[in-house]
């Protein structure tokens, strides 16, 4: 008789694998936790002379809330990538110890004032952590398998597209800020619904680049050793850049229309390895850009701005200014944590958190908090390699991309190297929904990176996926 795979010799090496990742990322997490405490010392210490009830208040909650992170990957997903996590808790709780920061200054200028000292929003970023948590947990407890996300394509992809459609058509009352239509607000909470579409909206595309594929695989003219598309079947790529379009015009969000835009072209590069695609991504961007900068105006102000800030400095190019004066002050090493003046950056806590980084930690904080974000790309890239199925690939690829182009364009903007676009940081910068979203990003992303890293007699066990989510790719042999 043969023996079960739960006794074989094989499944003490599985889980001691298993036990090894996860003590590596506890190992990592505690030296997360470290940083952000030595972060927050320094910055109680540099602006109020003590180590105040704050640094025990935050601290104790964010160390619980690693704990459960940790526990629930251990659980749920004891193979996956153990260094993605940890990354991402460094980097949240960064965010939290620069909020915190920014805070400290506010309530400093509002007592000099004269005027009421406002409520601090590091506790708030600390409850829309926790519900990031929360919500990071039931994902990796109800999904299980991201395969099944397939089944549900069409239907992810059309509330991707409601979400994102819907703050255009409420009054700018609950929907507007500073141009922008993109918020929902109500009397307690503010949502940005385009953070989740661009989740949904990837799974989606993902989805029917797999079921589709003939179509986008089928060549059409071959000019300079390239390989075209028909005309016939340009009707996906015309429709992203219609939803882009249409969301610079009646939102003026650039800089959603641009990562959309963009990852879809990736994500097509990736499924068909035709250059062709990109290429005529690329033309049909240039001529709706070049449109778009004649006919909007909200386009020729961002351009104008960006080429010359300085000419209208107390307006449209303050922002901008100010957060280049505050990276030529930080120079290589920056002013130290609580030393230099980023609250005059407007919107230093959201929009403009590079900035603070890199006046009070330099060239060196920015660049280190740069390769962070390289090393989560790249773990997820890592995973879209090994995973088995053609969905899980391009769905990891899809997300890693989207989460690299999103620093690209926010440091782009705060250092002039491209247009402002008005993103948060990930993980970074003060909002709920943009911390959300991307907790939900990186669960789904763990799931294919334990898909990818388990031994195959555990991907055995799970339910059956879906044809679509199951087809074959180079990786997998046929019986």
């Amino acid at each position: 008789m043969g023996t079960s795979e739960t006794n074989s010799p094989d499944s003490g090496v599985i889980d001691r694998r298993s036990r090894d990742s996860r003590n590596a990322e506890l190992g990592l997490l505690i030296l997360a936790a470290s940083i952000v405490a030595v972060a927050f010392i320094l910055v109680q210490a540099s602006m109020e002379q003590s180590v105040t009830i704050d640094f025990f208040k935050y601290g104790a909650a964010y160390l619980v809330l690693l704990g459960i992170a940790h526990t629930a990957v251990r659980i749920f997903v004891p193979y996956a990538d153990p260094v993605i996590l940890p990354i991402v808790a460094l980097l949240n709780g960064l965010g939290l110890v620069l909020i915190h920061r920014l805070d400290l200054a506010e309530q400093q200028a509002a007592r000099m004032a004269g005027i009421p000292v406002p409520a601090p929003d590091a506790a708030k970023q600390i409850l829309w952590t926790t519900v990031s948590i929360i919500v990071f947990i039931s994902v990796l407890f109800l999904l299980r398998d991201h395969r099944r996300l397939a089944r549900y394509s069409y239907t992810v992809g059309l509330f991707g597209l409601v979400f994102l459609a819907l703050p255009a058509f409420l009054p700018a009352s609950i929907s507007e800020v500073n141009g922008a239509k993109i918020w929902i607000r109500l009397p307690f909470i503010s949502i940005q619904p385009a953070e989740f579409s661009k989740i949904l909206l990837i799974i989606f595309i993902c989805s029917l680049l797999v079921a589709k594929r003939e179509l986008f695989t089928t060549a059409g003219k071959h000019v300079l050793g390239m390989d075209f598309p028909r005309l016939r079947d340009l009707a996906p790529v015309v429709a992203a850049a219609g939803i882009a379009l249409a969301i610079l015009v009646f939102q003026t969000d650039l800089g959603m229309s641009l990562l959309l835009y963009s990852t879809v072209l990736v994500l097509m590069y990736i499924a068909t390895e035709r250059v062709g695609w990109v290429v005529i991504g690329a033309a049909i961007f240039m001529v709706g850009a070049t449109c778009a900068y004649f006919l909007f105006g909200h386009v020729r102000i961002r351009v104008h701005t960006w080429l010359d800030p300085f000419d209208d400095y107390f307006s449209t190019g303050f922002q901008i200014s100010n957060s280049l004066f505050g990276l030529a002050t930080g120079g290589l090493a920056g002013t130290g944590l609580g030393s230099g003046r980023p609250d005059s950056v407007p919107f230093a806590k959201t929009d403009f958190i590079v900035a603070t980084i890199g006046e009070e930690l330099g060239l060196i904080g920015v660049t280190a908090v740069l390769l962070m974000y390289l090393i989560i790309s790249i773990r997820g890239f890592r995973a879209a390699i090994a995973v088995r199925d053609s969905f899980g690939k391009l769905l990891a690829a899809g997300l890693s991309f989207i989460l690299a182009v999103q620093v690209f364009v926010v440091v782009g903007g705060v250092t002039k190297l491209i247009p402002l676009t008005g993103l948060t940081t990930p993980f970074l910068s003060y909002g709920g929904s943009s911390l959300l979203a991307n907790y939900i990003l990186v669960a789904i992303l763990l799931l294919i990176s334990h898909s990818a890293r388990a031994p195959h007699s555990e991907t055995k066990k799970k339910a059956t996926p879906p044809p679509l989510a199951d087809a074959p790719t180079a990786m997998v042999k046929k019986l």
